[in-house]
């Protein structure tokens, strides 16, 4: 049975694992779960996932969920480039330092303001306070500084002069608010350097690709049936995790 991997590229973490997977001619079968629609709470998913969250890995039997680690597997198993997941020990530790940290900084901050700037006020009816989108901000460029003075610092790439894991993982998550018209890289030299960096080392055609349907986000977010019951068990678990 071929390697399946269950992804919305709206999602940060599975475009991740999906430019990981086409840069490195892994073959896989596309298997498409929107999130915007509920699909993740589906019983047939749930099979899959019982996380009910997405990316998420079938290889024959074996299951699994987690971006992360779905992109250590796939690194191990079809032997990618050194460069994606060193062996060396101290240029591994520090893709694993920036994989550790991201988590409670630049992807919460840069999801949070994505989803107060698009989908909640949409699956509410209620615009987002001022003063929490004014937190919202703030949190991300405070994230965004201490990824440029602490993890980027004068350094190509993360983990040294090539592209790993690391990079790719930062650069998913920091691309996100431009699909509700927030600029993370605007007047960030050091960061739009990188992220040229990050762009060429991946293929620009295969960045656009993978980033296109969450940059016309706004647009499909319209066609939405927010009233419907799997929107409104999207709506209470967004609040709960942002709010």
């Amino acid at each position: 049975m071929a390697l399946q991997l269950y992804l919305d590229l709206n999602s940060q973490p599975c475009r991740s694992v999906y430019i990981f997977a086409k840069k490195n001619k892994i073959a896989f079968e596309y298997k498409a779960v929107s999130l915007a629609e509920g699909k993740q709470y589906s019983e047939e998913f749930e099979k899959v996932n019982l996380l009910k969250r997405v990316p998420a890995l079938k290889d024959g039997d074996f299951t699994m969920a987690e971006s992360v680690a779905i992109l250590k597997y796939l690194a191990g198993k079809y032997k990618t480039p050194d460069h994606w997941y060193p062996a060396n020990l101290q240029q591994r530790a520090r893709v694993d330092e920036y994989l550790a940290w991201q988590h409670t900084t630049i992807r919460f901050h840069g999801s949070r303001l994505y989803m107060f700037k698009g989908l909640l006020p949409l699956l509410t009816g209620e615009p987002i306070p001022a003063a929490k989108m004014d937190e919202a901000v703030s949190d991300l460029q405070a994230s965004i500084g201490c990824f440029e003075d602490k993890f980027l610092q004068d350094k190509p790439f993360i983990a040294g002069r090539e592209v790993s894991l690391a990079d790719l993982v930062a650069i998913v998550e920091l691309m996100q608010p431009l699909g509700v018209g927030f600029d993370p890289f605007k007047d960030r030299p050091k960061l739009s350097s990188w992220r040229g960096r990050v762009e060429a080392a991946v293929g620009k055609q295969l960045f656009d690709e993978a980033h296109e349907k969450m940059l016309k986000s706004s647009e499909t977010s319209s066609n939405l049936d927010v009233k419907s019951p799997a929107m409104q068990r999207v709506a209470i678990s967004l609040k709960k995790a942002y709010m």
